[in-house]
């Protein structure tokens, strides 16, 4: 018998049922469906940041990094003095200015930051004011806090689930089945979009200004949970 022949006939006696006895029928499929649902809830910006920042220039690259870093420890003295507002430094960076045409430097420019977080508002806005003249406002933003941003999140969690159920009991019920579900899962959509504020506002603050500290409207966020999950009919 060939080789080829030998291995064929092998492998259909392994396939082919023992004498007497009847192959297993298979399970029988069992009908699905696939459902997916959506919930929000709006957590409060109970978390504003703040950066500030001040930019010089000079022909002494000494002289402007002393008057720039004297500038900075001031703020940082101020900013202590504010309990309810953390602060610690940001970025600091130093590039020449050359003259027209040409590789000479003419000029050193310097921009130093001090970066601030708060959950009380009116503190930091305070603060804002406080460091008018000296510094620039680069940016403020919004967010809510850990404990706040949690909290949304379990409710929209339950909201989701119970969402899930009742939209699973609506196809098997329109179907005229009970259904059971055989895997549910949880997506949590957190976007949060930082507030910058306008140009015109984030231009130099000026101890001038009639305005005095900036006002902030922290608004909320969006949190977004998202249900995903498969029924089986009954």
């Amino acid at each position: 018998m060939k080789p080829l022949q030998s291995l064929l006939i092998a492998a259909a006696c392994v396939a082919a049922p023992a004498w007497g006895q009847t192959a297993a029928p298979a399970a029988p499929s069992v009908p699905t469906i696939d459902l997916s649902v959506e919930s929000s809830r709006a957590a409060t910006n109970d978390l504003q940041r703040a950066v500030v920042y001040v930019e010089a220039s000079d022909a002494n690259l000494n002289a402007l990094t002393n008057r720039v870093n004297q500038t900075i420890n001031r703020g940082l003295a101020t900013a202590k003095s504010a309990t309810a507002v953390k602060v610690r430094s940001g970025n600091s960076s130093t590039w020449p200015n050359y003259v027209r045409n040409s590789q000479k430097i003419e000029s050193w420019r310097m921009r130093s930051e001090l970066l601030l977080e708060s959950r009380d508002s009116a503190a930091l806005s305070e603060l804002l004011g406080k460091l008018q003249g000296d510094f620039a406002l680069g940016q403020i933003s919004f967010a809510p806090s850990v404990e706040t941003r949690r909290k949304a999140e379990d409710e929209a969690i339950v909201d989701a689930l119970a969402a899930f159920k009742a939209r699973a009991e609506l196809a098997a019920n329109a179907l005229g089945r009970k259904y059971r579900i055989r895997h549910v899962a949880i997506n949590t959509n957190q976007s949060f979009r930082p507030m910058p504020m306008p140009a015109a506002r984030a231009a130099v603050m000026s101890a001038a200004s009639d305005s005095g500290a900036p006002a902030m409207e922290a608004g909320e966020t969006q949190l977004n949970v998202i249900a995903t999950g498969t029924i089986e009919l009954q």
